[in-house]
């Protein structure tokens, strides 16, 4: 499978020591960029970093300077900046009526603050010579996911920054778009994992009903990385603002 090449291109990318983050970490330097992965996870986050040819860095994305901080460090290391993927997300279910102001709080400052802060980060080193930020949006965002209240609540966050900062940044030749993904990983492994047999077997049915093509989620190489590395490259340059379904047509045009 021909993938877009991604020499050179100095690439941050958040999120970097497990699912999709880690995946991308895993990639790109094979493809010719140069990467820094950040994560809150340490261990983990250097290990992939360094079987894959990358730098890392530990970062919180939920706290400015932190953020701020290793951003700037990562930006040395890698001589410049011309994009940023921002993968750090967490997931966790709560029906609506259960939701409480604590898990609102957490997932709110990881996914939502964290893109804002880390999108400001990138956009101070990037708003000179141009450049790239790739965020993580959801089809919850957009379509709502029954047990994941407040987590759509936070994607939908991230879909409404997104646009926002795009109109805003566009005169700067800085573009922002969003993955919307459905993509097997690790992650998701665990969490299949820790359902009931019950569960299991309801999950698999909406899957079987919701994602057309082939009815689950998607392979990590063959379905996400490919259309990560062209949204990536110079070629995704006059592309902004918009959401790429990557998700076996769940999402659609909606």
């Amino acid at each position: 499978m021909a993938v877009t090449r991604l020499d050179g291109r100095r690439i941050i990318i958040t999120g970097g020591a497990s699912g999709m983050g880690e995946g991308l970490v895993r990639s790109f330097p094979a493809l010719g960029a140069k990467v820094v992965s950040v994560d809150l996870t340490e261990d983990a986050g250097a290990r992939i970093a360094e079987e894959s040819g990358a730098e890392f860095l530990p970062v919180d994305v939920a706290d400015k300077e932190s953020v701020d901080s290793t951003f700037t460090a990562a930006v040395e290391k890698l001589g410049g900046l011309d994009v940023l993927v921002h993968a750090a997300g967490i997931a966790p279910s709560s029906p609506a009526e259960e939701s409480s102001v604590d898990l609102w709080t957490k997932v709110l400052s990881v996914n939502t603050l964290g893109t804002m802060l880390t999108n400001q980060a990138a956009f101070a080193h990037l708003k000179g010579e141009g450049g790239q930020v790739i965020n993580f949006a959801s089809a919850a965002g957009v379509i709502g996911l029954p047990n994941k209240s407040v987590y759509a609540m936070s994607k939908g966050g991230v879909i409404a920054w997104t646009r926002t900062a795009a109109k805003e940044w566009g005169k700067h030749n800085v573009s922002l778009n969003m993955i919307a993904p459905a993509i097997w990983t690790p992650m998701y492994d665990k969490t299949r994992s820790e359902m009931s047999p019950e569960a299991l077997a309801a999950h698999d049915a909406y899957m079987g009903q919701n994602i057309p093509l082939g009815g689950k989620l998607g392979d990590v190489e063959k379905d996400f990385i490919p259309v990560l590395a062209f949204y990536a490259s110079e070629g995704a340059r006059f592309i902004t603002g918009q959401i790429v379904s990557v998700d076996g047509g769940t999402l659609m045009v909606r």
